[in-house]
């Protein structure tokens, strides 16, 4: 599958994702970094937002896809302008907004027009007007060179086909010692069956690249004080909670000639062979002032 057409299918899955219509993709309903859930436990609480950030954007941390708070460790300030890849129905976006204050600024990148409509009615609704919304690639930013502060994302750089790009993209666009926060999915030693299957790459799995080569990408790209935040692994019952119950069906059709009993295991044993493999990181770095 070339690049336009692996775009177009993210763009689909995720406009399904956020019409209700399916609980794929990253942060599905049923959770991607937690176990069940409950109706008082949501999704965005579970990969690393507060109550009070959540309770302040209910409206687009209910449809948040993410796979970590790529804003926990950084110091966005006032005055700052935040950079958010794949900023989605945008609660990053929003949290982003408040600390940067009226004098700062926040633009959002995505490009899925149902996630941009859902982004500009939840900023609407928060009454904000230092966040907006812009429909581009992350691998071809509509963002002037050296003009922010902070690149922020969550779970979106994996989805690309062309990482390299979005990487030298960051680099770009940062100011000279601006700095990168970004929650992304990296994966190790997964079997063809998983790096061809479209429900996972959707689901942020088979397109995650190994850690290693993610910082050695950031690094090739010319930022610096590369380093790992946070990570949390995970376990087979997790694996298949973020799949949904949409992906797993596609995945049956891995094996076609196989009974249902049997195709039912052999899926099984998939996720448990990559349960452990898996891993949602918390990436810092930084443009060098020269």
């Amino acid at each position: 599958m070339n690049e336009d057409r692996i775009r177009q299918r993210v763009s689909e899955a995720y406009t399904k994702a956020i019409s209700g219509s399916t609980d794929s993709c990253c942060g599905a309903k049923t959770g991607c970094c937690g176990s069940d859930t409950t109706a008082s436990c949501t999704t965005a609480e579970m990969i690393g937002y507060s109550k009070a950030e959540v309770s302040e954007q209910p409206g687009a941390a209910i449809s948040s896809f993410g796979c970590g708070n790529p804003l926990a460790f950084s110091d966005v300030k006032e005055g700052d302008v935040v950079l958010d890849l794949g900023s989605g129905a945008g609660l990053d976006l929003l949290l982003a907004g408040a600390k940067v204050g009226a004098t700062g600024k926040v633009i959002g990148i995505d490009m899925t027009d149902a996630m941009i409509e859902r982004a500009e009615k939840n900023i609407k609704a928060a009454g904000v007007t230092n966040v907006e919304v812009r429909k581009g690639l992350i691998e071809a930013l509509p963002v002037e060179s050296t003009s922010v502060d902070w690149v922020i994302s969550n779970c979106v750089i994996n989805l690309s086909p062309e990482k390299s790009k979005v990487f030298s993209e960051i680099h770009r666009v940062l100011k000279p010692g601006g700095r990168m926060r970004v929650s992304d999915i990296v994966a190790e030693e997964l079997p063809q069956e998983i790096r061809q299957s479209e429900a996972f790459y959707n689901s942020c799995v088979a397109g995650a690249v190994s850690e290693k080569e993610y910082l050695t990408g950031l690094q090739k790209a010319g930022l610096d004080d590369i380093h790992v935040l946070e990570r949390v692994v995970y376990d087979a019952k997790q694996i298949r909670a973020f799949l949904g119950t949409e992906d797993v069906s596609e995945l049956l059709q891995i094996f076609p000639e196989q009974t249902e009993p049997v195709r039912q295991e052999a899926v099984n044993m998939l996720i448990h062979q990559i349960a452990g493999k898996i891993w949602s990181a918390k990436f810092a770095a930084t443009k060098p002032m020269h």
